[in-house]
């Protein structure tokens, strides 16, 4: 390798922790950030890493969006309250990884106007998100066996209460994939073919062969009460189910299943697009069955008086895993996100 492409592969972000000594710390990772009134500033990213006794390697993260609010309450809390004595494996924690984003309530970074989570590999040379990005591909998930990424579905959407995959073409890592989500036991675990998901941390950890969840366990802008109890019992059940503390994985849902159900959204025919610039009103909640051909709601123009609403039908039979929040919606927006039962490959 040249020495111009060894500067080039070093990560620009700093910090004080000793990633694989054994024991609790808690401390920050330091983006360098130059500004106005600060040339030698640094955005501080939280994060606290537990080494205990031999064991499976899991990362917990939280605030990768910054208007999904679920999994910073559930990893913080975690971190705060964990006991270290009682772990097997190492376990990292990262609250609010954009915390930029999570300071201003917001999905897209207000320091460089990115989506963290379509920033994956990342650029050590790049801008404040392709950075951390780096970092966390380059030094966090190749430390661990697991990562659990808690999502919810910001401001712009709300979710049925869910994990959720990427497909993988590769059995033994998809069987291991289902297991991880039946551990972290989500009323439903979609597997999911996305719009526009080869950069995320889920398709990194892919890269490096490390088994993946996220989740959709809220939105609309606030604190989802059910979404956080989720959060909390999951990431204990995942420690649980890999060994990592006591204890056996609570799966039962409230409404008495005994686990997760496996659902996917395997084309773009789950999905609902908004057709023009308008107000949208939904006419179905999260987790309601629905049919091709019902609809899912009008789009109404109420600056133009003699325009009548546009009805707009799902394309798709299954169960509604994603609803609009916002109202007001662009051309081209998701409007709807059906899913259906897992037909596997």
């Amino acid at each position: 390798m040249s020495t111009t492409a060894g500067i080039a592969a070093k990560s620009r972000v700093f910090h004080e922790i000793d990633l694989d000594r054994p024991g609790f710390q808690i401390g920050y990772l330091r983006v360098p950030q130059s500004r106005d009134g600060g040339a030698w500033s640094t955005i501080e990213i939280p994060i606290a890493v537990v080494n205990g006794a031999p064991g499976p390697a899991v990362l917990f993260t939280g605030g990768v969006h910054g208007d999904e609010y679920e999994g910073q309450i559930a990893v913080s809390r975690l971190a705060r309250g964990f006991d270290p004595q009682s772990l097997r494996g190492r376990l990292i924690l990262m609250p609010a990884v954009d915390l930029p984003a999570a300071l201003a309530g917001r999905r897209m970074c207000p320091i460089d106007g990115r989506d963290f989570n379509r920033c994956l590999p990342g650029d050590p040379r790049g801008s404040f998100c392709q950075v951390l990005a780096h970092f966390v591909d380059t030094e966090i998930l190749t430390r661990v066996d697991i990562s659990v990424d808690i999502h919810a579905a910001g401001n712009a959407m709300e979710a049925a209460l869910s994990s959720n995959m990427r497909y993988v073409d590769d059995a033994d890592i998809l069987q291991r994939t289902f297991t991880l989500a039946e551990q972290f036991a989500a009323p439903w675990n979609v597997v999911f073919w996305g719009v526009d998901e080869t950069s995320t941390l889920a398709a990194a950890a892919e890269q490096r062969r490390v088994l993946s969840i996220s989740s959709e366990l809220g939105g609309y802008g606030r604190v989802s009460v059910e979404g956080l109890r989720i959060a909390e019992r999951g990431l204990r059940n995942v420690m649980k189910g890999m060994e990592m503390i006591e204890g056996t994985p609570d799966t039962v849902q409230l409404d008495g299943h005994p686990g997760t159900r496996h659902m996917e959204v395997r084309d773009q025919t789950g999905y609902v697009f908004a057709p023009s610039d308008g107000l949208f009103e939904p006419r179905l909640l999260p987790g309601e069955a629905v049919r091709a051909g019902e609809l899912a709601g009008y789009l109404h123009f109420v600056e133009e008086w003699a325009r009548a609403p546009m009805p707009i039908e799902f394309r798709s039979e299954g169960f509604v895993w994603m609803a609009p929040g916002s109202g007001r919606v662009k051309k081209g927006d998701v409007v709807g996100v059906v899913m259906r039962t897992y037909a596997g490959a």
